[in-house]
């Protein structure tokens, strides 16, 4: 049975979770992204959404590992056999929260190893989620060593087992979604560090806005398939712009001062991890891609610091969380004009000002050059004297 999901294009409002989302689906290595906030406030629905915008994958039909064309892991024997691939939805894996660790990451195939007397290797949610989507609800209910693990390798790619006689890895490169109520209790700061992108999500609370969220809602319930129908151009463009994102995404270049300007402001917002540093390159990155420029911007670090900073900044007792966004701008805005230069007086009457030597326009330039550690080799030579 195939359920019709709500459009992603459809969502009212949300800017930053939609942000947040589209990026990690670009680039899988940011880590995932934490969604925190109220009841009600779309967190789910833009996790499932998301998954229907993505484009489609080519797989075997029956792969328990999503193998990618032409790169079967060792351990499955679909693609070895040389099954042709087929065009399939990015796959949408929910993780319950009372899943055991080897349902996560996989186990020995008890029915194989009793049956034909042999080791097996049984794929886990991690297998099925390769090249997809793993979403989890309320992940701040998950047991702890759960998240470490998830996290772990959501940015690494790889899922390493190393039990009951088992020693073997395969690939699970997926965009993480994670969702909770902070009313339930908060993540441990280290797991929150762990997270690359974090978005925190109110209700609307402007009636036009929340009217339209209901408006939407309710046509959508009564015809899914209508509802949907109607924004299938909007969803096509999107389809269309994350895939020219993901094959632009290795030519976007951030240059030296950028990755300075980065550093900067993770050590103005008392920013301790490194982990800051390495997750805003790449959503910056991302960020470009999604623009389909191949140069990060200051803005793409402004989009990029609202997702990756908030949640790792130590703050004070009694200060708001966030960022202030006054304090942002003028890190990131460009250095003032040098003062214009102070006009000369016109001294005593019939004095002439001496003329602006060639070498004077020269001379400044070297010594700019010469700031920048570049300055040419001088040579000096004496003016002959003047006879007046």
């Amino acid at each position: 049975m195939t359920t019709t999901v709500f459009p992603f294009d459809a969502i009212v409002g949300q800017r930053q979770l939609r942000d947040a989302l589209l990026l990690c689906a670009v680039d899988p290595s940011i880590g995932g992204v934490l969604v925190r906030g109220d009841k009600g406030t779309a967190k789910s629905t833009a996790a499932r959404a998301l998954a229907d915008v993505l484009p489609a994958i080519d797989r075997t039909p029956g792969c328990a590992f999503n193998c990618a064309p032409g790169q079967p892991c060792e351990q499955c024997a679909t693609c070895g056999d040389g099954g042709a691939p087929q065009a399939s939805a990015v796959p949408f894996v929910t993780l319950p929260l009372g899943a055991t660790e080897d349902r996560v990451l996989g186990s020995l195939d008890i029915a194989t190893a009793l049956q034909g007397g042999r080791r097996a290797f049984q794929p886990g949610l991690l297998a099925g989620a390769h090249r997809g989507i793993l979403y989890i609800d309320e992940v701040n209910l998950l047991a702890d060593h759960l998240v470490d693990v998830l996290l772990d390798v959501a940015t690494s790619g790889v899922n390493s087992v190393q039990r009951d006689g088992l020693a073997l890895s395969h690939p699970a490169r997926f965009t993480l979604v994670g969702t909770m109520n902070l009313e339930e209790g908060d993540l441990r700061p280290q797991l929150l560090d762990r997270f690359g992108l974090m978005v925190e999500v109110t209700a609307p609370r402007e009636k036009a806005e929340r009217s339209e969220v209901v408006r939407r809602r309710i046509a959508f319930e009564a015809d899914p398939a209508a509802f949907h129908a109607a924004w299938h151009g909007a969803q096509q463009a999107l389809r269309e712009r994350l895939a020219t994102a993901q094959r632009l995404l290795p030519d976007v270049q951030l240059d030296d001062a950028m990755l300075d300007l980065i550093s900067h402001l993770c050590c103005e917002f008392d920013v301790a991890s490194l982990r800051a540093d390495i997750v805003m390159h790449k959503a910056a990155r991302a960020m470009a891609a999604l623009d389909h420029r191949t140069r990060v911007t200051p803005d793409d670090l402004r989009s990029a610091a609202q997702l990756v900073l908030p949640h790792r900044r130590r703050r004070k007792p009694f200060e708001q969380p966030g960022l202030d966004q006054s304090r942002l701008d003028e890190l990131l805005a460009p250095p003032p004009p040098p003062p214009p230069a102070e006009e000369q007086g016109d001294g005593d009457a019939g004095e002439e000002q001496a003329p602006e030597t060639p070498g004077d326009d020269a001379a400044g330039q070297v010594f700019a050059a010469a700031a920048a550690g570049a300055a040419p080799e001088l040579r000096v030579e004496a003016a002959a004297a003047k006879t007046w």
